[in-house]
């Protein structure tokens, strides 16, 4: 038992500021009543007496390679950052829809949110379709510059979280590599994301989670359009 509570302290070994810190951690309020003295309880931690700790010298290694692992860490997470290529970057955007998506696109490719597009507008057979896209999804799988500089139009595919042909009346539904998609509720569709399990709710008159947000957008390309976003909390 005395191992397993050294290794989580040692594990958190950052928290504590100086060695005198981590020898408190291991006193308790019984101590310091039959001590009465905070140095002698001190002193008793680190020669054994409340189980194995770490010794002075011991505390400042690891606490020095502990931060340099976690500097190291945070410096390629921004230098990734920095080299990220944005589709979006440079784009000179007039419509509502593609700003709104060149405003998540950096969230969406970090893995912070992950939005849900829903798309309604008629396809190039002149057929009303609409659907719901995992915009993280197609970031990761496409190349979003064309949509971006006006070359192509995003629009729903079979291959999407949900699609609906209103002539032909063909449907379909699939999981995406962030939602799993909940199609048979009573509360109607739903996506519950893969990483935080919350569920997202399309409905308009439904209560978004505190973690998601429902945005109504007028766009000049398309007859109707909303964004959902999800926030991923780290924790």
């Amino acid at each position: 038992m005395e191992d397993n509570a050294t290794d989580r302290h040692d594990n958190s070994i950052t928290q504590f500021k100086v060695y005198e810190d981590y020898l408190d951690s291991r006193i308790t309020s019984v101590d310091l009543f039959y001590l009465e003295s905070r140095e002698v309880a001190r002193q008793l931690v680190e020669f054994g007496h409340k189980g194995t700790v770490l010794s002075r010298e011991e505390f400042k290694e690891k606490k020095a390679t502990t931060q340099a692992a976690e500097a190291a860490k945070t410096n390629a997470f921004y230098s990734r950052r920095k080299t990220m290529t944005l589709a979006s970057a440079g784009k000179e955007l007039q419509d509502n829809f593609l700003k709104a998506l060149a405003e998540r696109e950096e969230a969406n490719r970090t893995g912070k949110m992950t939005s849900v597009i829903f798309i309604r507008d008629h396809n190039i057979l002149g057929q009303e379709v609409s659907g719901y896209i995992d915009y993280a999804h197609k970031l990761k799988t496409q190349d979003f510059e064309p949509y971006f500089s006006g070359k192509k139009r995003l629009m729903p595919r079979r291959s999407d979280l949900c699609y609906c042909n209103w002539k032909t009346h063909k449907t379909s539904c699939n999981s995406s590599l962030n939602y799993e998609v909940i199609h048979d509720d009573p509360n109607g569709l739903l996506f519950k994301s893969k990483k935080d399990k919350k569920i997202l709710n399309v409905d308009p008159w439904s209560r978004p989670d505190e973690d998601s947000k429902r945005v109504l957008l007028h766009s000049d390309l398309y007859i109707q359009v909303v964004i959902y976003d999800h926030n991923i909390r780290t924790v």
